[in-house]
């Protein structure tokens, strides 16, 4: 038997088939530029001799519905999934479960209506991961189906974390909160963390930073979250690719006052224009460096303010916990960018947190310490893997006898 996992995105699909019985990969795929006029489809797949293939297509796919169709397909093609009896269950990312959902849940008409109601919080999001949910349970009504939520790691965080200083009658009402997201991922990394260490994650303060093309931490006591950067929307925190990550709120005022701007328009320039890309054009990590190694003062500044912003969230979280025991990257900035990971230790030596360059300089697939022998703070590089978390969750919610 086997589970797969499904992770819709706005514009995309990414997928990834275990084996029941120890969560190895089978299959893995991603679906691009949903909607466009040409779509990037790629199958990573097994054969029956254990040999690794692929399977592309270079066609366009219309929505998620075609997509999923077209998914079904390539892997029975590869012959990774030939029938859906063989599933024993199927795993769905969630971007925003609010307070509704603290755990993964087994998927109902119940549990679909709440995700709807979620919707003016994660707009771009929660319609594809429904989309996702409902038709897959057309096409194989008789399998289990979970929900697994990037939020629920963070509904740990007290009251007064998880508040902004607003009118209280704005979170009884709308709702208004910091929910935080990449839960999967925080929790996965966390979880490694403790068995690297050889200790319970009960016993640890933890920071992870999760740092892609979206980038968020978070503080972790003793197995719990409780804060994390991003807040109501992915938009909160951390420098990004395209988003600003914090500011002074009053400056949208003045953008609307100075140049017309309307609502709609500070929103993509927040979410689509800023970050990275805002500063020096770009929003690939590795582009930036690749640039500011060559001395373009532009991309200079975007990694400086990148590694200034990670590095305030990491004493403001080492404050928070009273100490720290572990640091861990991840994320595909946070695994593969050494001079992010320097730039953002640089100076925090007093602070515990010293940096062997040599050690970081390493790249490898399996985890990865990079502090000095005299460090008094761990620091990790640790390999995410959020589809085998849904994976794990899943597997854990079907085989759990249901209330």
């Amino acid at each position: 038997m086997k589970i797969l996992v499904l992770n819709c995105g706005s514009s995309s699909l990414k997928f990834q088939l275990f084996l029941k019985a120890d969560l190895s990969v089978l299959a893995s795929g991603l679906i691009e530029k949903i909607g466009d006029a040409k779509s990037g489809i790629l199958l990573s797949f097994y054969d029956s001799s254990g040999l690794k293939k692929e399977l592309k297509r270079d066609h366009p796919v219309a929505d998620h519905r075609e997509a999923i169709k077209v998914m079904a397909e390539m892997l029975k093609e590869s012959g990774a999934l030939v029938d859906t009896q063989e599933l024993a269950g199927i795993g769905h990312r969630i971007v925003h479960g609010g307070e509704s959902f603290h755990q993964p849940v087994l998927i109902d008409d119940t549990v679909i209506s709440a995700i709807e109601e979620l919707i003016p919080l994660a707009p771009l999001h929660n319609p594809a991961n429904l989309m996702g949910i409902k038709v897959t349970r057309e096409h194989t009504a008789d399998t289990p189906q979970v929900a697994v939520f990037d939020t629920a790691f963070h509904q740990s965080i007290p009251e007064h974390a998880y508040l902004y200083a607003l009118p209280y009658s704005l979170y009884e009402k709308q709702k208004v909160r910091r929910y935080g997201f990449h839960g999967t991922s925080h929790s996965y990394v966390a979880r490694r963390a403790a068995r690297h260490l050889q200790k319970p994650i009960e016993e640890l303060h933890i920071i992870t930073l999760h740092l892609g093309n979206g980038a968020s931490a978070a503080a972790i006591k003793c197995g719990e979250c409780i804060d994390t950067s991003m807040g109501l929307t992915p938009l909160e925190g951390l420098v990004m690719g395209t988003r600003s990550g914090d500011l002074d709120p009053a400056i949208l005022f003045y953008l609307s006052r100075e140049t017309g701007m309307n609502i709609d328009a500070l929103d993509a320039l927040l979410n689509k224009e800023s970050g990275l890309k805002g500063i020096c054009g770009e929003n690939d990590m590795r582009t930036i460096s690749e640039a500011a190694e060559q001395g373009d003062s532009q991309a200079k500044l975007a990694l400086s303010i990148f590694c200034y912003r990670l590095k305030k969230y990491i004493g403001a979280y080492m404050a928070a916990l009273g100490g720290v025991d572990c640091i861990v990257f991840t994320g595909g900035i946070g695994e593969n960018s050494a001079i992010v990971r320097q730039m953002s230790c640089q100076g925090m030596e007093r602070l515990g947190l010293i940096l062997d360059r040599e050690k970081n300089s390493i790249r490898q697939k399996e985890i990865l310490e990079i502090q000095a022998s005299d460090s008094p703070v761990t620091i990790l590089v640790i390999p995410t893997d959020e589809e085998y978390e849904i994976a794990s969750q899943t597997l854990q919610v079907i085989a759990s006898p249901q209330k």
